[in-house]
C-alpha cells in the first residue's frame, strides 16, 4: 500500500527580493508520500510545512501565547465562555479539555513532520548534500522549539525536579498506524535532547538568508543560540547562558551582532517592534502571517482579539500594568498600554484589530537574550555586565531613565530588577508564565470580571496541564500526571 503524507505548498522566496510574502500557499493536499520529496521544490515545500505547524491558532499562531498569560498574574479574565478559555484562566483544566488536547496534538505533528524530514534527507540525492543539511538542521531546530514548549507545559520545572516523568521522546517517524505506545522519558532527558537538537542544528544552519522577512522567520545560525539561552535559563545554567550569549552579543554596548548578512540589535523604536514591519534588526524569530485569510487565526484565537477588540484579557490593576513605567510618557512602551470601554488597561501591541489577524507574532527577540544574559550574569556575580545588559533595554525605550541604587547594588536586588524589566518588556508575549515556572515560584492568584482565580502552589496538580485524554487512549504505555 503507497503511503500519503498531507502538505502544504508553502513557497519561500530565496532570491526573489521583490516578493515579501513569506508564505504562498496552495490547498493542502494529499499525496504520495514516493514523490512528496521527488523535486528540489517538494522538498522545499515540506521544510517549509515546518513552520506552518508553528503557525497553527492553537499554538504559537495564536492561542498558545494567550493560554501562558491566562495561567499567569498580570491578566484579569473578562469572559466566563469556555471557548475563551475561562477555565485556563481558573486554573481548572482537565485531560479532556480540547485545549488540553489540541496543543499536544499540534506540537507532536510538528515534530513528526521534522521526524520525516529528517529521515527523507538523510537519503536523499534530489539536492546538495549541504542543502539536505541545512533541511535537517531546521527540522531540528522546529522538533526542538516544539518539545521545549510541551515540556514546559505537561511537565514538572526542571528546577522542581528533572526527573520527574517529561514526555514520549519521538525522534523517528510515524508514517503508520499502530505505533503510538511510548513512555514517558524524564524532565532531564527530554532538555538533553532539546539542547542537542540545538547544537546540532546551530552547526548546519545557515548564518542569514537572502532577505529580512526570511531572517525573521526561518531559522539560522543565531536563531538555534537564542533558543538555547532561554532553554538554558529555564535550567539556571548560567555559565552556559553566558557562552552562549557571547556568541551573539558584543562585549561592549552597544550590544549587538554582526555577522554575513545579518544584524542583530534593539531597534531604536519600542512601538516600531509591533508597528507592522515586523523584520528589523531585534526580530530573531517570528510567526508571519501572509496576505491569505486562510493562514490567518480565527478571531477566539488571535492575539489581537483577545487583548484588544474584545478584549478577553485586561491587565490586572495589581500586577506590572501599575509599574511607573508603563504610566509614564517617557518611557515608549507605555504608549502600548490602553484603556477600554470599560476602562480597563489593556496590551496594545497587536494591533491589526479586525479579521484577518495579520499581527506576526514575535516569539525571540533580541532584548530577550540581552535580559537572558543579564540574569546569567547577575547569578554569577558579575554586576557590572548584568547592569549595563539590563541598562542596554531599558534606556531604549527611556533614555534618560537611572535605575535607584538599591534596586541594582546587589546580586539580589539586581536579579529583581532584571525580573521586573522581562516583565515590562514582554508584556502580553507569554513569557510570565515561563518565568514563574522556572523559578518553582506559586502562581499567584488574580481577580477578574468573572470573579477570583485561586493561586497555585508549585506542589499542586494543576501547577502544570495534564497528560490529554487522547493521549492517554492512544498510548498504552503513557501514564498521566500525580
Amino acid at each position: 500500500m503507497k503511503k500519503y503524507i498531507l502538505i502544504s505548498w508553502l513557497v519561500l522566496m530565496f532570491a526573489t527580493a521583490c516578493n515579501d510574502d513569506l508564505l504562498n500557499t496552495q490547498p493542502q493536499t494529499s499525496i504520495p508520500e514516493a514523490i512528496a520529496y521527488s523535486t528540489p521544490e517538494k522538498i522545499l515545500a515540506q521544510t517549509n510545512n515546518l513552520y506552518k505547524q508553528l503557525q497553527n491558532q492553537s499554538f504559537y499562531g495564536g492561542r498558545f501565547i494567550v493560554f501562558n498569560e491566562q495561567r499567569a498574574d498580570q491578566f484579569g479574565q473578562n469572559d466566563g465562555n469556555a471557548a475563551t478559555g475561562s477555565a485556563v484562566w481558573n486554573q481548572n483544566m482537565a485531560s479532556t479539555n480540547d485545549f488540553v488536547n489540541n496543543v499536544w496534538s499540534v506540537g507532536y505533528t510538528a515534530i513528526n513532520a521534522s521526524n520525516i524530514l529528517i529521515s527523507k534527507m538523510n537519503e536523499t540525492n534530489v539536492i546538495p548534500g549541504t542543502l539536505a543539511k541545512n533541511y535537517i538542521a531546521e527540522a531540528k531546530f522546529i522538533r526542538a522549539f516544539c518539545y521545549f514548549s510541551l515540556v514546559q507545559t505537561y511537565a514538572k520545572p526542571y528546577n522542581q525536579d528533572k526527573n520527574a516523568l517529561g514526555l514520549p521522546l519521538r525522534l523517528t517517524p510515524i508514517t503508520t498506524s499502530g505505533n503510538n505506545d511510548l513512555a514517558r522519558s524524564t524532565v532531564d532527558k527530554v532538555y538533553t535532547q532539546i539542547l542537542k537538537d540545538l547544537d546540532e542544528a546551530e552547526i548546519d544552519l545557515p548564518l542569514s538568508y537572502s532577505t529580512s522577512l526570511l531572517n525573521a522567520s526561518r531559522a539560522k545560525k543565531v536563531t538555534a543560540i537564542a533558543l538555547k539561552t532561554r532553554v538554558l535559563l529555564v535550567q539556571n545554567n548560567f555559565e552556559k547562558v553566558i557562552a552562549e550569549s557571547q556568541k551573539i552579543v558584543s562585549a561592549t554596548a552597544p550590544f549587538q551582532y554582526t555577522g554575513e548578512g545579518l544584524t542583530l540589535k534593539l531597534e531604536a523604536s519600542f512601538a516600531g517592534l509591533f508597528g507592522g514591519s515586523y523584520t528589523g534588526s531585534e526580530a530573531i524569530f517570528s510567526i508571519p502571517f501572509a496576505n491569505s485569510t486562510t493562514e490567518t487565526p480565527a478571531a477566539q484565537f488571535a492575539l489581537a482579539y483577545n487583548y484588544v477588540t474584545q478584549p478577553i484579557l485586561f491587565l490586572a490593576a495589581a500586577g506590572v500594568a501599575s509599574d511607573p513605567a508603563l504610566n509614564s510618557s517617557s518611557d515608549a512602551r507605555a504608549s502600548l498600554i490602553g484603556t477600554n470601554v470599560a476602562n480597563q488597561k489593556i496590551v496594545k501591541k497587536f494591533n491589526v484589530t479586525t479579521a484577518p489577524f495579520r499581527d506576526y507574532v514575535p516569539v525571540i527577540r533580541y532584548a530577550e537574550v540581552l535580559l537572558n544574559y543579564a540574569e546569567a550574569a547577575a547569578s554569577t556575580n558579575d554586576l557590572a555586565t548584568a547592569l549595563a545588559l539590563l541598562k542596554a533595554v531599558r534606556n531604549r525605550s527611556d533614555p534618560n531613565y537611572l535605575f535607584p541604587v538599591i534596586d541594582v547594588a546587589t546580586k539580589e536586588g539586581l536579579i529583581a530588577t532584571i525580573q521586573k524589566e522581562r516583565d515590562i518588556e514582554f508584556l502580553g508575549e507569554g513569557f510570565r508564565l515561563m518565568d514563574l515556572q522556572r523559578k518553582v515560584q506559586t502562581l499567584p492568584a488574580k481577580k477578574g470580571s468573572i470573579g477570583t482565580a485561586p493561586l497555585v502552589l508549585p506542589s499542586s496538580s494543576n501547577y502544570i496541564w495534564p497528560i490529554p485524554s487522547g493521549e492517554l487512549a492512544a498510548n498504552k504505555l503513557i501514564v498521566p500526571n500525580p
